[in-house]
C-alpha cells in the first residue's frame, strides 16, 4: 500500500508539474503576442520587471515555469514584433531595420507578404539554432577565454565601421558616446533594478514617441497573397541562410551587439533585396534570441534582459534546463508562426481602421 501510495503521488506531483508547464508556456505565448504587438513594450522590460516580482512568484509558482514563461514570451516576441514595426511604423530594438524595406511593399499594397517573409525567416532559424546549439555547448566553453581578450578590439572596430559608413558620421559618434555615459550612469544609480527604467525608456517612451512621425497616416487596400506564392528563389534563400548563419550566432554571445547590428553584418556579406532582406530580420532575432539562452548555459553569460531574469531565476543553468528551454523555443516557435500569419491577415484586412495615434498615447 506504501509503494502505491508513493506511485500515485508521484504520478500526481508529474501531472501537476506538465499542467504547470503548459500553463506558463501558454501565458507566455500570450505576453509574447502583446509585447510584439503593442508598441513600445518589450520583452526585456518585461523580463526585468518580472524579475523584480519573482519573490512573490516562486511561491506559487516553480523557477522552470518562470523560464518556460520567459523563453516562449521571448520567441513569440521576436515572430511578431515585425507586424506594427511594418503595418504602423513603431520600431524596436531588434525590428527597426525592417521599416524602410517593409513600408516600400506596404505602399505597395504588398504588407501582408513583408510580415510572411520575416515569419519565413524566423521559422528557418529553427535548423540553424539546432546546428549552433552543440557548437556552442562543446567549443565556446574553450575558446571564451580567448575570446574575451579580443571582444574589446572587436567591439572597437565595429562600433568605429558602423559609425563612419554613416553619412552623418559625427552625429553617429556623438550618439554612441552619449549611449555609453548613459550605461555608465545607470548602473552607478542606487537602484535595485537599474534596467526597468532604462529599458521603458530606451524600448518604450522613445519607440511610441518615435512611431507619431513614422506611422501611415493613410494605407492603400493591402493583397493578401497565398502562403505557396511567397517564396525566395533558391539561389537567393541559399545565400541569405549562408550570411545569416555567419552574422547571427557571433552577436548571440558578444556584448554589446544585437540582432540590428547582425542584420548590418549579414548585408555586408550578402548584396540584399528588400524581399530577402525581411527573411533575413526574421531569421536573425530568432536565432540571436534562442542562442542567447544556450549561450547562458555554455558560458554562464547574459547577452539579453531575458537571460539576465533567467539566470537570476535559476542561478546555475543544468543541461536539463537547457533541454527544456531548447523543446519551448522548438513548440513556441511553431505556435508564433501560425499565430503571426493570421494576426497577419487580420491587421491587412483591418489596419485602416486603426487610430493608430491613440492607440500609442495609451500605450505611452
Amino acid at each position: 500500500k506504501k509503494v502505491v501510495a508513493k506511485f500515485y503521488l508521484k504520478a500526481k506531483i508529474a501531472k501537476l508539474m506538465i499542467l504547470e508547464i503548459i500553463l506558463a508556456l501558454i501565458i507566455g505565448i500570450i505576453a509574447g503576442t502583446l509585447t510584439g504587438l503593442f508598441p513600445g513594450i518589450h520583452v526585456n522590460l518585461i523580463s526585468v520587471f518580472l524579475l523584480s516580482l519573482s519573490p512573490v512568484l516562486l511561491k506559487y509558482a516553480s523557477p522552470i515555469s518562470l523560464v518556460i514563461f520567459i523563453t516562449s514570451m521571448a520567441i513569440t516576441h521576436s515572430f511578431l514584433d515585425f507586424i506594427p514595426s511594418i503595418f504602423l511604423g513603431a520600431p524596436d530594438e531588434d525590428s527597426f531595420l525592417s521599416i524602410l524595406p517593409g513600408h516600400q511593399l506596404l505602399k505597395e499594397g504588398r504588407g501582408y507578404e513583408a510580415i510572411i517573409l520575416t515569419l519565413y525567416g524566423s521559422i528557418t532559424a529553427l535548423a540553424i539554432v539546432a546546428i549552433f546549439t552543440p557548437i556552442f555547448i562543446f567549443i565556446l566553453p574553450s575558446i571564451h577565454g580567448t575570446i574575451q581578450k579580443i571582444i574589446p578590439f572587436f567591439l572597437i572596430f565595429v562600433s568605429l565601421y558602423l559609425i563612419f559608413r554613416e553619412e552623418e558620421f559625427l552625429i553617429s559618434l556623438i550618439i554612441f558616446i552619449l549611449s555609453g555615459f548613459l550605461g555608465l550612469f545607470t548602473f552607478s544609480l542606487p537602484v535595485k533594478e537599474p534596467l526597468l527604467p532604462l529599458l521603458t525608456g530606451l524600448f518604450g517612451s522613445s519607440a511610441l514617441i518615435l512611431s507619431f512621425k513614422t506611422s501611415q497616416k493613410k494605407l492603400i487596400k493591402q493583397t493578401i497573397t497565398p502562403l505557396k506564392k511567397i517564396t525566395l528563389g533558391k539561389k537567393e534563400f541559399l545565400s541569405s541562410i549562408f550570411a545569416i548563419a555567419i552574422s547571427a550566432p557571433l552577436c548571440s554571445f558578444l556584448p554589446g551587439i544585437g540582432s540590428g547590428h547582425a542584420a548590418v553584418i549579414a548585408s555586408e556579406i550578402k548584396e540584399y533585396k528588400n524581399r530577402s532582406f525581411l527573411f533575413a530580420l526574421g531569421a536573425i532575432t530568432t536565432i540571436v534570441t534562442s542562442l542567447n539562452f544556450v549561450a547562458l548555459y555554455a558560458i554562464n553569460k547574459t547577452r539579453s534582459g531575458t537571460a539576465v531574469a533567467i539566470k537570476e531565476i535559476l542561478n546555475t543553468i543544468s543541461l536539463n534546463d537547457l533541454l527544456i528551454i531548447l523543446l519551448i523555443i522548438v513548440l513556441s516557435s511553431i505556435i508564433s508562426f501560425f499565430i503571426g500569419v493570421n494576426i497577419a491577415k487580420f491587421a491587412a484586412k483591418y489596419i485602416h481602421k486603426v487610430n493608430y495615434r491613440t492607440l500609442s498615447i495609451i500605450t505611452l
